[in-house]
């Protein structure tokens, strides 16, 4: 550490790395280098190839801002966000350490956002890690990733997955750098909520990703993972906006923004494709991992019940409303018909008692709570139960959570929905959009339900053990987050009988 003369209070953290020396800054006692490259930026000629590591750089590089996030989609005004720092350097990272010097040996927690795999950044305020890092002693660091069309477009010519190539080089750059940011590289912890989530369980089962972490966090694993005839048809769909086909050869002179522009106007008529896209064109969703043989060989369900991660420590969970928050995005809260909710029942339903079969499952529900069981057992919450199932039956260790407690913000109608989790593990209750979820002043509960949640992660982090058993087929021990502590036998009984028989398969093309 040095110190800064315009500050002498204010210790002025310098570290350095393979590429060069790195200036950061101490927030809230905690050393925080943001911008950091992990990668050469994907822009011209490496424009959709796989990541190349980042150049050297001379003197003493500031690593004081995020670096500019990837293209993103039109959602949430996160395009806007992207353009307001623009600039080709994609591909950063940024690390919060209490304690920054080489032999700390302190647990290391990589935090991979979600996004639906079409926008995400790293510096979004809700992702700032000076609590995590600092209360639970251990290095943070967050990241950006290709996503979208730039990440998860199938084209010929490109590497597919190149949203999680880029995830693989951000891990081993932390393989190779961390130890001089006082973390310990043999105790790195990935994790990640909702397409986060789905990367977490993606690298799990990705040779590429073998031994670059010890244990993950999966909180509210996505189902959607495409065949390559579906994601090829997808491109296809995008590049034809632009009047061109899905070819690096095609594309790789065409603006980013433009690109990310053809692709939100294909997820923005995806109801147009129901009849050859099935599942995800009903959800508008037009992107996802593909299970492409090569860099993802298998879906994680496959791999972890084959033993791939069976020496790998999972923590996994979901909310217990995973869709209410996107049913009030719909503008359908407490408005769902008989009719549409029928209509979704005959799409999601699982095999065999399909929708009569789930009706029976739930007697008394009505529309609007049928809808939300079928959607949030299709996305999220069948998903990750089913990756504690196959790890456990692998030979691997998994622990399980529901977080059920409501959210009493936005006039209470969202309960445990998607996305809630997110401020109470990083511990920001009064920042960034999430932070709405838990009201204009959080409450003792709430700090509460963060503590306890911050201290299972990073006490996972540490040494493998959440503070509750593991799961297993028979008790299936789950800790619930609510409005007291609790390990039950899974709670979503009925949820999980109905999909046992289910397998999270790659979604096909439905018709071609």
């Amino acid at each position: 550490m040095t110190t800064d003369p315009t500050a002498a209070s204010d210790p002025v953290p310098q570290v350095r790395v393979s590429a060069g020396a790195l200036r950061g800054r101490t927030e809230a006692g905690v050393a925080v280098f943001r911008g950091v490259p992990f990668a050469e930026p994907p822009t011209g000629p490496l424009r959709f190839a796989a990541p190349r590591p980042a150049r050297p750089w001379e003197g003493v590089r500031p690593a004081e801002a995020y670096g500019p996030p990837p293209p993103q989609a039109e959602v949430f005004g996160m395009d806007a966000l992207a353009r307001q720092a623009p600039g080709p350097d994609w591909l950063t990272l940024n690390v919060w350490s209490p304690e920054p010097r080489p032999g700390a040996g302190l647990p290391v927690l990589v935090w991979i956002h979600g996004g639906a795999y079409s926008i995400g950044m790293s510096g979004l305020p809700e992702y700032d890690g000076a609590r995590l890092a600092g209360e639970g002693g251990v290095v943070l660091v967050t990241f950006n990733y290709r996503v979208g069309l730039e990440g998860f477009g199938w084209f010929e010519g490109a590497p597919a997955n190149r949203g999680l190539l880029d995830q693989v080089a951000a891990l081993e750059w932390v393989r190779d750098e961390i130890r001089a940011f006082g973390g310990d590289p043999d105790r790195v912890t990935v994790f990640g909520q909702s397409a986060g989530a789905g990367s977490v369980a993606a690298l799990l089962a990705m040779p590429r990703a073998a031994g670059l972490f010890r244990r993950a966090v999966a909180q509210s694993v996505p189902g959607t993972f495409f065949t390559p005839a579906l994601a090829a048809d997808v491109a296809r769909a995008c590049a034809a906006e632009l009047g061109l086909r899905p070819t690096v050869a095609e594309l790789a002179a065409v603006d980013p923004e433009l690109l990310s522009a053809a692709g939100d106007a294909v997820a923005a008529d995806t109801g147009s494709f129901t009849g050859r896209w099935g599942r995800p064109a009903h959800r508008s969703i037009p992107f996802a991992p593909v299970v492409d043989g090569d860099v993802l060989p298998v879906t994680p369900w496959q791999a972890l019940a084959d033993g791939a991660a069976r020496g790998i420590d999972l923590l996994v969970g979901h909310t217990r409303d995973e869709q209410r928050l996107l049913t009030a995005l719909e503008g359908l809260l407490g408005q769902v018909t008989p009719e549409q909710a029928a209509a979704t029942l005959g799409i999601f339903a699982p095999a065999p008692g399909g929708a009569p079969g789930f009706r029976a499952a739930h007697p008394g529900a009505g529309p609007d709570e049928l809808y939300e069981l079928v959607l949030s057992d299709w996305l999220f919450r069948m998903p990750s139960l089913h990756l504690a199932e196959a790890q456990t039956a692998g030979g691997g260790r998994a622990h399980l959570y529901e977080l059920t407690w409501s959210a009493p913000g936005m006039g209470g109608l969202m309960g445990a929905c998607h996305g809630l989790d997110v401020p109470l593990v990083f511990g920001n209750l009064d920042r960034g959009q999430p932070a709405a979820l838990i009201g204009e002043a959080p409450s003792a509960e709430a700090e509460r339900l963060s503590a306890a949640m911050r201290a299972a992660w990073t006490a996972f982090a540490a040494h493998g053990d959440p503070g509750w058993p593991r799961y297993d087929a028979e008790r299936r021990l789950t800790r619930i987050f609510g409005a007291g502590p609790s390990v039950v036998a899974y709670p979503e009984e009925s949820s999980r009988r109905l999909w046992r028989e289910h397998a999270f398969a790659p979604l096909p093309l439905v018709d071609g």
